[in-house]
């Protein structure tokens, strides 16, 4: 308890076996004996550095947002009634300011209540903007992110042969950022 305690209000941060037995005033050898039942799982992941193995929360584990629920201070549990992303969020309009993105849809852990594994789908030209707007975007949710980016005629394509790959997000619970086209106005929810 106290491990998932420590590491899902301290997302994106490492921890060493020792730094951790302090912060969490536990004997070493439950603290290890623990750390690889969780490694194991996939609730953390390891990385060695100045010859010491870190360990940090895997924010790609399939259970992390109802674990972090549950475990972290800081997460804001909001109501179970779906509410659309923050139109004002500031990735948002980075990307709607990027002129070669035709299409960008956000689903998965962008989007409250979305079950889709991508998180951004992008169709349009991949310009370094874009590229630096990927990073800043997760930089500003503290992980890493499922995301495509491919070109239009492609993702029109695809959409137009209900391609999978394309209709999963879409038929999940997602946020349609820039649509210049309206070629997804039948997805709006």
């Amino acid at each position: 308890m106290k491990l998932l305690h420590l590491f899902y209000n301290n997302p994106g941060k490492s921890f060493y076996v020792r730094e951790i037995t302090r912060l969490i005033d536990e004997q070493i050898n439950s603290v290890r004996r623990e750390l690889s039942n969780m490694l194991e799982v996939g609730v953390i992941t390891s990385s060695t550095a100045d010859n010491k193995l870190f360990y940090e929360i895997s924010q790609r584990y399939e259970y992390y947002a109802p674990l972090r629920q549950i475990f972290g201070d800081t997460f804001s549990a909001k109501s179970s009634t779906p509410v659309d992303v923050d139109e004002d969020a500031m990735w948002m309009r980075s990307l709607r300011s990027i002129k070669g993105i035709q299409v960008a849809v956000a689903a998965g852990k962008l989007v409250e209540g979305s079950a889709s594994h991508i998180d951004l789908l992008i169709a349009g030209d991949k310009t370094p903007r874009l590229l630096t707007a990927l990073k800043e975007i997760e930089a500003s949710e503290g992980r890493e992110l499922i995301y495509s980016v491919m070109e239009y005629e492609e993702f029109y394509y695809r959409l137009s042969v209900r391609d999978k790959f394309i209709m999963e997000p879409l038929a999940n619970r997602h946020q349609i950022i820039v649509d210049r086209n309206d070629v997804l106005k039948d997805y709006k929810e």
